[in-house]
């Protein structure tokens, strides 16, 4: 790591030894945005590796940490259920309200059948047909982005790039009007963000859901304009003329929408901003891409297994379970720590290292494992597979010259601020 190097990894005097176990709580914003959870998370896999914790604000839930065992929890479908929520928090409390009967339903949250049944009437817009003739388009739009950066300025890489970059493509993916695309990024932002973020935001819970029904009036509109017209390989248009999904009730649209807007924006965002942060600060790794840029699709693999842009997801315990020596109670929540099992060295050969030709960089858990699996794997891979392809064109290095500002969040591991110098060939 050079001396210029900027903090990627840990706070340095951090003790993780400080917090006794059973008051340790990994869903605690503070400790991803302070980038101390990569410390306690090696800790509970040495230690406690099905941790228990009792949250005054969550309630019962487990920490599944090692890469094995959330595999098998991921797979295990009879006894872990992906009903009600993805969340351990109380995002999804917060979102819902009895009173105005807002309770967006989301496949991703269902058990099968109806979660295959949802994600395959949308996965086609996604598929490797698709996206070969969608290529040419995205590398068109990447190096217009890439040409309009002020070169030997610093400005905000996550601002002017990935998201930027990201939008552009959801907006496609959607069919969405091209020129409101930013809407998409602030329904995706508000959609996950804690109460810290949610304060930084200056919005209330009240405001948040109604920007959320503006989203579900916006995508309404359109939905009910695809469904008059010859089918599209479009989200929505899919949605609408697919006989399971074409009579969904508002908070199952709402849910869907939601669901894809996040997954289309957080995951590739924050893998463009990563992969940014980790080659500057791994100038050996970058001295690799410069003398073999075919590395580059080896190397999307490892900068999503080190960014991992979505720590966790989580289950529900469907009866009492004897797991790894512990009993783990019908209803309580379970939380599979991907961010934690990316670093698993029983399984993951020296983990804690950014190797760009990493052998088997594929074998991270970034997406999920099973049928849960993220189904917009490629399209991700594929944009930041092009960011570089299209960078090394244009620029000899993309230098960060500050402290990157991290996202208060146990959910998405995000970068809100990247200040960076792009310096030209």
């Amino acid at each position: 790591m050079s001396q210029s190097a900027v903090l990627d990894r840990e706070t340095t005097d951090f003790d993780p030894n400080s917090i006794p176990l059973d008051k340790l709580d990994m869903a605690n914003g503070d400790y991803y945005q302070n980038q101390q959870h990569w410390a306690l998370f090696d800790r509970l896999r040495k230690e406690d590796p099905v941790h228990f914790c009792d949250s005054e604000i969550i309630g019962r839930y487990w920490s599944i940490t090692r890469y094995e065992d959330i595999v098998a929890v991921d797979t295990n479908h009879k006894q872990f259920s992906s009903e009600p929520s993805i969340f351990l928090t109380t995002l999804e409390n917060e979102l819902r309200s009895e009173e105005t009967n807002f309770q967006p339903e989301t496949f991703i949250a269902m058990d099968q059948p109806k979660h295959d049944v949802q994600r395959k009437a949308v996965t086609p817009a996604v598929a490797p047909p698709a996206l070969a003739e969608l290529e040419p388009l995205i590398r068109e739009r990447v190096g217009k982005v890439l040409d309009s950066l002020p070169v030997g300025e610093t400005f905000n890489w996550v601002e002017k790039v990935s998201i930027e970059i990201t939008t552009q493509m959801l907006a496609t993916l959607f069919d969405f009007p091209f020129e409101d695309r930013r809407k998409l990024t602030f329904w995706s932002d508000i959609t996950t963000a804690d109460p810290v973020t949610l304060e930084e935001y200056g919005l209330t819970e009240d405001e948040r859901r109604e920007h959320l029904l503006e989203c579900l009036e916006t995508f309404g509109r359109l939905y009910a304009e695809r469904a008059e017209l010859p089918p599209t390989n479009d989200f929505i248009s899919l949605m609408a003329h697919n006989p399971a999904m074409k009579d969904m009730d508002p908070m199952n649209l709402l849910g869907n929408l939601i669901l894809l807007i996040v997954g289309g924006n957080d995951t590739t965002r924050n893998s463009m901003s990563g992969g940014v942060l980790a080659l500057h600060n791994h100038p050996e790794e970058f001295a690799k891409l410069k003398a073999d840029p075919s590395i580059i699709p080896n190397m999307v693999s490892e900068i999503i297994r080190w960014q991992t842009p979505l720590a966790y997801m989580r289950r529900t315990a469907l009866e009492d379970i004897e797991f790894r020596g512990k009993t783990i109670k019908k209803g309580d929540k379970v939380a599979m720590w991907y961010v934690s099992g990316n670093r698993d060295d029983s399984v993951i050969d020296r983990p804690n290292e950014f190797l760009i030709d990493r052998p088997k960089a594929r074998q991270h858990l970034s997406f999920g494992f099973g049928i849960h699996r993220c189904m917009g794997n490629r399209v991700g891979e594929m944009q930041v597979r092009i960011l570089w392809e299209e960078i090394l064109k244009r620029f000899d290095r993309v230098e960060v010259v500050g402290e990157p500002k991290r996202l208060h969040s146990s959910f998405v591991m995000g970068i809100t601020d990247l200040p960076v110098v792009v310096h030209p060939l």
